[in-house]
């Protein structure tokens, strides 16, 4: 099975109630009237997501780069050290960074160099950069991820909404 990485839409209610539950300290000064409380957006990349990282930012998921819309695109700005799983949320007022990001981000520049045994070499996961003849398919597969996030951010500023991820 592996891990897989998973991406929500985040009301303000809900997020203040993750916020309570982690006893994370809530440091927005209003409260946040929610307009599309019953929206349902979601995105899942499977086990993409720390070669999408990679490709992204040049370094693994492991090494989220702090302030960086690209690498928060895939693993969020707060992580939640508390939960089972890896769990971080991205609320609204980055979003709009994020979606600039991704839509001013060469994917097919930033494919010419990719290379499996880099891959190997930085230790992404899933490990499956031994199989150099399925270079075209895992590259086919990084720009369906990446055209499915960036219209899930879309999708999200245009809610504005806050982002829910999930890795396990």
């Amino acid at each position: 099975m592996g891990m897989s990485a998973t991406y929500r839409y985040l009301s303000d209610k809900n997020l203040k109630e993750l916020k309570f539950f982690y006893a994370i300290e809530d440091k927005a000064s209003e409260e946040a009237e929610d307009s599309n409380e019953e929206t349902e957006l979601f995105l899942d990349i499977d086990k993409m997501w720390d070669v999408l990282h990679f490709v992204l930012t040049g370094v693994s998921s492991l090494e989220p780069i702090k302030n960086e819309s690209l690498s928060e695109a895939v693993v969020g700005v707060f992580s939640i050290d508390d939960a089972a799983e890896f769990m971080a949320y991205t609320e609204k007022p980055r979003i709009k960074d994020i979606v600039f990001a991704l839509d001013n981000f060469d994917m097919e520049k930033a494919l010419e160099k990719f290379s499996m045994k880099e891959c190997k070499i930085a230790d992404l996961y899933p490990d499956i950069w031994d199989y150099e003849e399925e270079t075209g398919e895992i590259k086919e597969e990084i720009i369906d991820c990446f055209q499915c996030m960036k219209e899930f951010y879309h999708n999200i500023l245009e809610a504005n909404a806050n982002v829910l991820i999930t890795i396990c």
